[in-house]
């Protein structure tokens, strides 16, 4: 029989194109000049027709001999392309709105990390990151006027105005959504594009990636057991961040369905309940080539566009490199807080450097997972250029921590500045409820937990960011019972495939701590699917994670040294608070704490320090003593006098004391130790600054 290797049976193939078409056996017998059996015998796979027939069978087709003989592709449908809206539920149950939608804020940020997210689950070659643009267009006048042609408005409005009159909440953001666009002749476009992903693979209903984001809803169908979704409910940001819920979709495929790979297009549009005219309709609307197939008979399946509508439609990709293309339409930022397309883009910026830095890192032999860009156009012109997302810049401490580990450059304990130290934590997998409580069950992983000084533009430090399979940033939380003097500093914590371990226990502990998020990604704790999963005691395992991870950060911090040339270690560790006495009652007020400690030894061997100091908030202003010790190796630590003690910012010194105004949050100042006072040489020994309460003087 004829045709390619691995191609459809001649039969097969023919009688879904009749089907494409709307045409029938015998229009097709006729047009050829055969009888109705003929046909019949070729798509029952009986018999196949010579090769002169098949190429009239081409062009009865309008497609070329080649198609018909390979049978790889799918002829022109002829079909129209525009919107289905679903009808009303025969049983008469009505949904105003998509549930799934109401799981986040229509945030800017939620959707950069949602839809980021996705596009790094579904990154195709592991060898090279997954590209991820950000593009945000501004559309007015005539740009606008041709946008809604190609988007068949005419045809979309009527249903708009009929859900917007609805009273519900979904009804009064459409109404809300229309009345922007229709006042300020303006709309705005958010095109979230990935290049080196798998793109929405599959068959247009059923179980595929295209069905799971263009028809189902809370189906996840993710690539990997390291992705960061199991829900299905990130999708829905991309119709939530749009004013009146309207996402196109163009996707090149890594797997050719129907034969071909490029611009497969579909529009989907989430309206609630609603009537026009004589007809209720459900809500959900789709844009699409009418299907021929009988039993769809009406629904708009995806088309395979030419490059002219998807230029039309905004959604021409600029590579053939497999990923997709989403257009939010009439985008918003409901949170409020911007009100330019610069504050827009900074915070798309902002969004991706906070939550995919360290997918974004790369090691000297190892690439990153991620790039990721923001662009703002309007009308076609370039308003912002492309900014490429920097982790370095955004993240610096932990960037430079994260590399260091990749590099194999970390240390056991901090003695330098830009030093990473690292520390394991044991993560103990309960069994699985299948397998029960019998001996063997469960596994244990160990984590790692990374510890640097934080950089001087850390706004936010002292935190541990928590993370597992691609790298994207789960859980940020506080150290708890920091030591008193602790340095500001910036800690990460990789576990499960986040290691870079690729063994058994690793894929348990990413596969529990998955189980272990809730739908915003964003905490390790009990959920549902965790008490389904695995037998009990799983929720004590994550709590006993917690403790294990914060004990290893107070470990690290506990102490670092910083090597000065030409001196001895300084302790950066300098700020040590009195401690209430027996009968005295417990403050309940914060502490003072050293955020950076500079100190030399002069040539007639004096030490200078520099110290600043950061306060907590209080009414009553801070009366601090400033103590030279020296640190000598056998016996206790002699006291010695200050030559010199300067105020630096935001305080003064009063006989010999360090006065913080109220309300200051941070200070400094310096000192020159005296020589004639120091019972060893400076090179003897180490300074200690122990940064005491004290009591005001009386008059």
């Amino acid at each position: 029989m004829g045709g390619e290797e691995g191609a459809t049976a001649f039969g097969a193939w023919l009688g879904r194109q009749l089907r494409r078409r709307d045409t029938t056996q015998e229009q097709l017998a006729a047009e050829l000049g055969l009888t109705r059996a003929a046909v019949s015998a070729w798509i029952a796979g009986r018999a196949e027709p010579r090769e002169a027939v098949k190429r009239a069978i081409a062009e009865a087709l309008g497609t070329d001999e080649w198609s018909v003989h390979s049978r790889n592709a799918e002829v022109s449908s002829g079909a129209p392309v525009s919107w289905y809206h679903r009808p009303a539920h025969a049983d008469g149950g009505r949904e105003f709105g998509n549930a799934a939608a109401f799981a986040f804020d229509a945030d800017l940020s939620v959707l950069a990390r949602e839809a980021t997210q996705n596009s790094l689950d579904e990154r195709l070659d592991t060898g090279r990151p997954v590209r991820v643009r950000h593009t945000l267009h501004e559309l007015s006048g005539e740009h606008l006027r041709a946008f809604l042609v190609a988007l068949g408005w005419d045809d979309l409005e009527p249903h708009y105005d009929a859900a917007a009159g609805r009273g519900q909440k979904v009804g009064r953001v459409l109404a809300e959504g229309l009345r922007q666009l229709r006042e300020s002749g303006s709309l705005l476009l958010l095109r979230v594009d990935d290049y080196n992903a798998t793109g929405l693979v599959g068959a247009e209903y059923g179980d595929s990636k295209f069905a799971a984001v263009v028809r189902d809803q809370l189906n996840s169908n993710k690539s990997g057991n390291q992705a960061g979704g199991s829900y299905g409910l990130g999708k829905a940001t991309l119709w939530g961040t749009s004013r009146i819920g309207l996402v196109l979709i163009n996707s090149t495929l890594s797997e050719a369905h129907e034969g071909r790979t490029e611009r497969r297009v579909i529009g989907r549009v989430e309206l609630p309940w609603h009537t026009l005219g004589d007809k209720a309709f459900a809500g959900p609307a789709w844009l699409g080539e009418t299907d021929t197939d009988p039993s769809r008979d009406g629904i708009a399946r995806s088309w395979w566009a030419d490059r002219e509508t998807t230029e039309a439609l905004h959604l021409e990709r600029e590579s053939p490199e497999p990923g997709t293309s989403f257009l939010v339409v009439g985008a918003h930022d409901a949170a409020g807080d911007t009100e330019t397309l610069q504050d827009m883009h900074n915070k798309l910026v902002t969004a991706l450097g906070e939550n995919f830095w360290a997918a974004m890192t790369s090691g000297r032999h190892t690439a990153p997972l991620l790039e990721a860009s923001v662009t703002t156009l309007r009308n076609g012109n370039v308003l912002v250029p492309e900014q490429r997302v920097d982790p370095h810049e955004l993240q610096p401490a932990r960037a430079r921590a994260l590399q260091a580990y990749l590099n194999g450059e970390t240390v056991e304990q901090l003695t330098g500045a830009h030093q990473v130290a690292v520390a394991r934590v044991p993560l103990r997998v309960p069994p699985l409820t299948s397998e029960g409580r019998r001996s063997g069950g469960g596994a244990e992983h160990h984590a790692i937990v990374l510890v640097t000084p934080a950089d001087d533009q850390d706004k936010d430090p002292n935190k541990l960011v928590c993370m597992r399979g691609n790298r994207m940033s789960v859980m940020e939380r506080r150290v708890r019972d920091l030591p008193l003097g602790t340095n500001a500093f910036q800690a990460v914590l990789l576990a499960g495939l986040a290691t870079g371990d690729a063994s058994p226990e690793a894929q348990s502990a990413e596969a529990f701590l998955r189980a272990a998020e809730p739908p915003e990604h964003n905490d390790w704790n009990k959920t549902e699917d965790l008490a389904a999963t695995y037998a009990r005691g799983a929720r004590t395992r994550i709590t006993e994670f917690r403790k294990e991870m914060d004990a290893a950060v107070r470990r690290l911090v506990a102490r670092r040294e910083e090597k000065r040339e030409g001196g001895p270690a300084v302790l950066r560790e300098l700020l040590r608070l009195d401690t209430p006495g027996a009968g005295v009652p417990r403050r309940v007020e914060g502490h003072p704490t050293i955020r950076h400690v500079n100190g030399r030894v002069d040539g007639a061997g004096a030490w200078h320090v520099s110290v600043e100091i950061k306060l907590p908030s209080r009414e009553d202003p801070w009366l601090l003593e400033p103590v030279a010790k020296f640190d000598v190796r056998s016996g206790g630590r002699p006291r010695v006098g200050w030559a010199e003690l300067a105020a630096g910012e935001n305080c003064v010194i009063e006989d010999g004391l360090l006065r913080c105004a109220a309300g200051v949050r941070s200070a400094s100042f310096s000192g020159v130790t005296d020589v004639l006072d120091h019972p060893v040489a400076a090179a003897m020994a180490r300074l200690v600054v122990d940064l005491q309460r004290a009591r005001a003087k009386s008059a």
